[in-house]
C-alpha cells in the first residue's frame, strides 16, 4: 500500500460542523439550552451531605454542557483565524461568546459550592471521583479570589463587550495590515508571515527593511494599539487585584498555571542574571558574519548563507521520521492531524499569522495552523505544534476538564519535538554550512523561546505597573526600549523603532503573562533531553507518562515524578548551563 501524499491545503472544520449555517448548529445550541435547564434543576442536591453518585450525576452533566459550549465555541474562532476579516465568523464569535457567558452564569453556582464546601466533604468526595479529582481540587485553590454569585456574573457577562471584543478588534487590525518591502529589485507587498522570512536572510539591508517595515506598520498605529493594550491591563488589575486580591498582576495567571509565585520569581531572576550568555553567543555571531556589532536586525541572521529549502513532502518526511525514530505511537498521532484533515498550512492573505495547535475536546483530534513557506524553521514549527497535537492526543483518555496541561508544561512535547527534529536533520546533513546554520538556529530559537520570552514577562510586569501609575503609551514604549537594552547590553544595537515591538505581541493582548510558560518549557525541555541522552531508551517510559497526565495532576507533582525539581535556582541554571556549553562547541568550530 502507497504511502499517503499530504498536500497544503486549508483546513476542514467539518468534524467539529459541516457549515456554518446547518441544522447541525442550531440543533446544539437548542441541546446546549436544554441541558443548562436541567443542570439549574441539579442545585438543590448540592448539599454538605450529598452522596458520592449524586455528585458525579452533576459533574458529568457540567461536564456535557461545556463539551457543547466548547464546540459551538471553537468553529466561529477556527472560521476566524483562517480568514480574520470573516464578517460571517466574527458574527457568530460574538453570538457564541454572548451565549458562553450566560452558559456560566447560569452553571456558576456549582464552583462557588464546591469553593465553599467544608473540607471534611470536600475530601470524602474527591477521594473517589477519579480522574476528576485533581480538577476539583484545584478549583478549591480559588476560594480566595472568588467573588459573590452575582458579581462573578458581572464580570462574566462585561468581558463579552469588553475585553473579549476588544482582543477581537486587535486581531482583526493587526491580521489585515499588509507590508511592502523591496526585494532584488521588485517592491513586494506580503502578509506578516512572508515578512518574517527575510529576517533570517542572508542579506544584512533586507532583514533591516523587512523590520522597518513592520514596526513602521506597527508603529504608525502604535498610539491605538497601545491604548488597547493599556485598556486590557487596566482590565486585568482592576478585576484580579481590586477585585478578586492576588497579591499582584502576575499571580493570578500562576495560580492558574498552578505554580508558585517563588518558582516563577526564581526563573525569571535566573533568566536576568544570564542575560551575558546570549550575549556572548551574539557577538559570536557578529564576528562570524564580519559585523563589528550585531543590530537588533541581524539576531536571526543566518551563519553560513545556505538558502535551503525544504518542500512540504520533505517537510511532513522529516518530521514523522523523527517521531518515528522517538517512539512510533508519536508518528502516528501527527499522521492523524493530516488524515483527518484538520492542519491548515497555506499562505492566505487575510489568515492569521504565525502557528498554533489548537484542542477542543478529548474526543476531537486537534486541529493545527501553518503558515508553511519552506524554510528550516517553518519545518522546525511544524515539529513544534505537531508537538502540541500528540501532547493532547496522549491524554485524550482523560476528561475535558483535566486533558488540558498547564501553559508552562503545554510546551514540553512541542519543544522537545522541535530538539528532536533538528537532531535528525544533524545526522543526515553533509553540507557543513547547512549543519553550522543548524547548530546557530537552535541558539537563535533558544533565544526567542527563553530569553525574549522572559524579557517580555519582565516587560509585562513593569507595564502592567505603569499603565496603574498613568503612564502615556510613549513612556511605555520607552520602557520597552530600556527592556531590550538591558537584555542586549553591549553586544546588539538597538534602533528606535523596536519601541513597538511590543504592540505587535498578540499573547501579551490576549493571555496576559503567558508567555513565560515559553521559557519554562524550553528550560525543562534542556534538562529532559539530557536525560534522554544520557539515558536512552529507559528514559522513554517516564516521558510519555508526564505527557499522557496532562492536567490530571499538579504540575509540581507531574514533574517531581520527572526527577526535576524546577523550585531550585540551580534547576534553571542548568539549562543555561547547555546552552552556555552549545555557545562553547561553536567557538571551537568556528576557530
Amino acid at each position: 500500500m502507497s504511502e499517503k501524499v499530504f498536500t497544503q491545503k486549508r483546513w476542514s472544520l467539518a468534524d467539529l460542523y459541516p457549515t456554518i449555517d446547518g441544522p447541525e448548529m442550531k440543533r446544539d445550541f437548542a441541546a446546549l439550552e436544554e441541558k443548562v435547564a436541567a443542570f439549574e434543576k441539579m442545585r438543590p442536591q448540592l448539599t454538605d451531605s450529598i452522596p458520592l453518585a449524586a455528585f458525579m450525576d452533576v459533574i458529568h452533566a457540567l461536564e456535557g454542557i461545556y463539551t457543547l459550549a466548547m464546540k459551538l465555541g471553537a468553529y466561529p474562532e477556527l472560521l476566524f483565524t483562517e480568514d480574520t476579516q470573516s464578517q460571517v465568523a466574527m458574527s457568530l464569535m460574538g453570538r457564541v461568546q454572548q451565549v458562553t457567558a450566560d452558559v456560566e452564569n447560569r452553571t456558576l453556582f456549582f464552583s462557588l459550592w464546591w469553593k465553599e464546601l467544608n473540607d471534611e466533604n470536600a475530601a470524602r468526595l474527591m477521594k473517589d471521583s477519579g480522574d476528576y479529582r485533581y480538577w476539583l481540587e484545584e478549583m478549591r485553590h480559588f476560594k480566595p479570589h472568588t467573588l459573590s454569585e452575582a458579581e462573578e456574573k458581572v464580570i462574566n457577562i462585561k468581558n463579552v463587550t469588553g475585553v473579549n471584543a476588544l482582543n477581537t478588534l486587535y486581531d482583526t487590525l493587526t491580521n489585515r495590515y499588509t507590508f511592502k518591502v523591496e526585494v532584488d529589485g521588485e517592491m513586494k507587498e506580503m502578509t506578516r508571515g512572508e515578512l518574517m522570512m527575510y529576517v533570517r536572510e542572508a542579506d544584512p539591508d533586507l532583514r533591516a527593511r523587512a523590520y522597518q517595515e513592520l514596526y513602521r506598520v506597527f508603529g504608525s498605529d502604535g498610539a491605538i494599539l497601545g491604548q488597547m493594550y493599556q485598556t486590557i491591563a487596566r482590565d486585568w488589575h482592576n478585576e484580579e487585584v481590586d477585585m478578586r486580591r492576588y497579591t499582584s498582576p502576575i499571580s493570578a495567571r500562576n495560580l492558574g498555571n498552578d505554580l508558585p509565585d517563588e518558582v516563577i520569581d526564581t526563573l525569571l531572576k535566573v533568566c536576568e542574571e544570564n542575560t551575558g550568555t546570549f550575549q556572548r553567543f551574539f557577538k559570536l555571531k557578529a564576528r562570524l558574519i564580519g559585523m563589528k556589532k550585531l543590530r537588533r536586525y541581524d539576531i536571526y541572521a543566518p551563519v553560513a548563507k545556505s538558502d535551503k529549502r525544504y518542500d512540504f513532502k520533505a517537510a511532513q518526511e522529516k518530521v514523522f521520521d523523527s517521531f518515528r525514530q522517538f517512539d512510533p505511537r508519536f508518528e502516528t498521532l501527527a499522521k492523524r492531524v493530516f488524515n483527518d484533515d484538520h492542519l491548515d498550512s497555506e499562505v492566505r492573505k487575510g489568515k492569521q499569522n504565525g502557528a498554533f495547535c489548537a484542542t477542543i475536546l478529548p474526543s476531537l483530534t486537534p486541529w493545527v495552523l501553518l503558515n508553511y513557506q519552506g524554510k528550516a524553521d517553518d519545518v522546525s514549527t511544524m515539529a513544534h505544534e505537531l508537538g502540541h497535537a500528540i501532547h493532547s492526543m496522549l491524554a485524550e483518555q482523560h476528561t475535558l476538564f483535566t486533558q488540558g496541561a498547564c501553559l508552562p508544561l503545554a510546551e514540553t512535547a512541542s519543544t522537545f519535538g522541535e530538539m528532536m527534529l533538528v537532531d535528525r536533520l544533524l545526522s543526515e546533513e553533509s553540507d557543513e554550512g547547512v549543519r553550522r546554520d543548524l547548530l546557530f538556529r537552535q541558539i537563535d530559537d533558544a533565544y526567542a523561546t527563553i530569553q525574549r520570552q522572559a524579557f517580555f514577562a519582565l516587560f509585562e510586569k513593569k507595564a502592567h505597573q505603569m499603565v496603574m501609575d498613568g503612564a502615556s503609551v510613549d513612556e511605555m514604549a520607552a520602557a520597552y526600549l530600556e527592556n531590550l537594552k538591558e537584555q542586549f547590553g553591549d553586544a546588539v544595537e538597538i534602533s528606535d523603532e523596536f519601541k513597538w515591538e511590543w504592540v505587535s505581541i498578540p499573547h501579551i493582548y490576549h493571555t496576559p503573562f503567558y508567555v513565560y510558560a515559553y521559557a519554562f518549557g524550553q528550560l525543562l525541555v534542556f534538562a529532559l533531553y539530557k536525560q534522554f541522552k544520557a539515558e536512552g531508551d529507559s528514559f522513554k517510559p517516564r516521558y510519555i507518562k508526564l505527557l499522557s497526565a496532562g492536567g490530571s495532576e499538579a504540575p509540581m507533582q507531574v514533574l517531581r515524578d520527572a526527577g526535576i525539581d524546577v523550585s531550585q535556582a540551580a534547576f534553571w541554571q542548568g539549562g543555561f548551563d547547555v546552552i552556555s556549553g552549545l555557545v562553547d562547541q561553536l567557538e571551537k568550530i568556528t576557530k
